[in-house]
């Protein structure tokens, strides 16, 4: 990760959307590894949460690729174990496009939503608004704290 940050806002681009996936990475710690080192903020806002956002898309679109048939064969999984899980993303529909920025279950969620084909574009704004409210919470505490930031991290 430390690369990524050394390549500064391609850098945060590129992390922002690998850990938008499955791949286990933080975005967070990109964004205020470039903050420090004299990121743009609002620049950096912009890239985190756009380069977040298209991972998130392309999570939604695996799914959207996804298809009964083959969770049934290749996994093993029952019909009604898919129309019980359809069950729970229809509760909370579109709703869950804002959470598909936390760790692990969002991965899981924007996957879901994109499978159950879940309003996509309703769904696209929502992971949008989300991963936005996110990185603006992150740089907002890194504006108040930098200071400190950077003493410890020296």
């Amino acid at each position: 990760m430390g690369s990524l940050i050394a390549w500064g806002y391609w850098g945060l681009f590129i992390g922002s959307f690998l850990a938008s996936t499955i791949i286990p990475m933080s975005a967070d710690v990109l964004l205020v590894g470039v903050l420090s080192l004299g990121g743009n903020t609002w620049i950096c806002l912009v890239i985190a949460t756009i380069g977040n956002w298209l991972g998130g898309l392309t999570s939604y679109w695996l799914g959207w690729l996804g298809r009964w048939d083959w969770l049934e064969r290749w996994f093993k999984v029952k019909r009604e174990q898919l129309e019980k899980q359809k069950k729970r993303i229809d509760r909370y529909g579109v709703w869950l496009a804002l959470f598909t920025w936390l760790p692990i279950v969002g991965d899981l969620f924007a996957i879901a939503l994109g499978f159950y084909r879940i309003r996509p574009k309703m769904s696209a704004l929502y992971m949008l608004v989300g991963r936005f409210v996110r990185f603006l919470v992150w740089t907002l505490l890194y504006i108040q704290y930098a200071d400190r930031f950077i003493e410890w991290i020296r």
